[in-house]
């Protein structure tokens, strides 16, 4: 029975780790790509970040925003970024048909120049590392699969290290049990830091993310506080986390006898329109006691509002705070008041703990020390992988698979146990044990049917 559960354990850990290794090592690398991103981007974004355009009349946010407008035909503002010096200000545009780009804006409100947001360093490494940079929700459902297959590779791994003692030192050595051995100490290591930085990125994935979104709104003691408001059409990407699905206040419309230009068009876009200028804004977010950096998200319809936040994985280079000074404010898109706001101390502790881990998983936590600890965890498990690949090298046979064997007693009930949390745990992962069963079902029904046959 002891036998039959490790080569059970050894069997699912040989093929997880064959399957899903290419993912895992993908996801890693780009994993270490986006932890330098903001480093990467200051230097290869110096002139648009830091520089300053030829023209040096001094011009209003609004006008600036206008200037952007009037060239960039077809597109429209979405948010504004509101930058700590000395990063300029950067302008989100965004066409009909999807397409994005980023505007900045220098000290006296002219045009640095502009880039297209898909092919910014940090967009790309987060596109490779959530999904490949293809997208769909097939790809990003086989990414978490991936990350929580990693979960079982660990805890199956640690099982085995100490269930065949690997880490002891064997009085007669090979190259295949020094193999062995490496193997199990480093995965022994790696083991808790990895756990916490693949469950810290699972509020970002596609089907536990929203579960754990979901588990966060419906229970507002423990998870997002309530608001009274009118869900939002703008996209809230530089919206902390916590609130970023927050359903946001709706607008007080004003009297349409009154003296206000422009009724029915796109609100807050241009100045003259019904709209506060952009300039009001800042001075009503000062009052509110708003600090740089922020973002403002621009109100898509007649009854949106102004979305205000400050956030703690926003993805943008120089917009990041501490997850303690997480903020989102909204104003009212005519009269520029502030009509609700929620911040830190607001979440409930399962936000208030995600606010934290992403950051930690990010890598911006707590300066250079997290990237340095986060870089080492990431390092140390693609050498996992090298040597859990080189070991089963020293074992293969020419034209063999080489796999494990297949365990000849019955399924315990500590298997069974493990499964079913991990299942509960992480239901994607749960839903792939189903299907691997069902396989081995079949196979095994295959064999034993072909083994009648051979007998009679």
């Amino acid at each position: 029975m002891k036998k039959g559960m490790y080569n059970r354990f050894w069997r699912w850990h040989f093929f997880g780790a064959l399957f899903m290794a290419p993912l895992l090592i993908t996801l890693t690398l780009s994993g270490i790509g986006y932890l330098f991103y903001n480093n990467v981007e200051n230097v290869a974004y110096k002139d648009l970040f830091f520089g300053n355009s030829e023209e040096t009349y001094q011009l209003t946010i609004d006008e600036g925003i206008s200037l952007v407008k009037h060239e960039n035909e077809g597109f429209e503002v979405a948010k504004v970024m509101i930058m700590d010096e000395p990063y300029n200000t950067r302008i989100t545009l965004s066409s009909e048909s999807g397409e994005e780009k980023y505007v900045f804006l220098d000290e006296h409100n002219e045009i640095v120049g502009s880039q297209n947001s898909k092919y910014t360093y940090a967009n790309i490494m987060r596109n490779i590392h959530s999904s490949l940079f293809v997208g769909g929700t097939v790809v990003n459902y086989l990414v978490e699969l991936a990350a929580c297959w990693a979960i079982f590779l660990l805890f199956s791994g640690l099982y085995m290290t100490f269930k065949s003692r690997a880490l002891k030192k064997p009085k007669k050595s090979t190259p295949r049990l020094r193999l062995k051995r490496i193997h199990a100490l480093i995965g022994t290591i790696i083991t808790i830091p990895m756990i916490i930085l693949i469950f810290t990125g699972l509020p970002w994935s596609a089907f536990m993310g929203n579960f754990i979104y979901t588990a966060s709104q419906e229970h507002p003691s423990i998870g997002t506080p309530l608001l009274q408001q009118q869900p939002p059409t703008s996209d809230m990407s530089e919206i902390p986390w916590a609130t970023r699905k927050e359903e946001a206040p709706e607008s007080e419309k004003p009297d349409p006898h009154a003296n206000h230009g422009g009724h029915g068009k796109m609100p807050g876009m241009d100045m003259g329109n019904d709209g506060i200028l952009v300039e009001k804004l800042l001075w009503k977010a000062r009052d509110a006691g708003i600090s740089k950096p922020y973002s403002i998200v621009y109100p898509f319809s007649e009854d949106g509002v102004f979305t205000v936040s400050k956030g703690s994985n926003t993805g943008v280079t120089g917009l990041d705070v501490s997850p303690a000074e997480e903020m989102t404010s909204y104003f009212d898109q005519y009269s520029g008041d502030l009509i609700s706001k929620v911040g830190y101390d607001d979440y409930g502790i399962l936000a208030k703990w995600f606010t934290w881990g992403i950051p930690l998983h990010e890598g911006h936590l707590f300066g250079w020390p997290n990237k340095i600890i986060n870089l080492l965890v990431c390092l140390t498990f693609l050498s996992l992988i090298f040597y859990g690949f080189k070991m089963w090298l020293s074992r293969k046979r020419n034209g063999n698979l080489s796999s494990p064997p297949k365990a000849t007693s019955g399924i315990s009930i500590g298997f069974i146990v493990l499964m079913v949390i991990l299942g509960i745990i992480m239901p994607l992962f749960g839903i792939s044990l189903i299907v691997v069963l069902a396989i081995e079902g079949v196979l095994y029904f295959i064999n034993k049917k072909g083994n009648t046959s051979n007998s009679n």
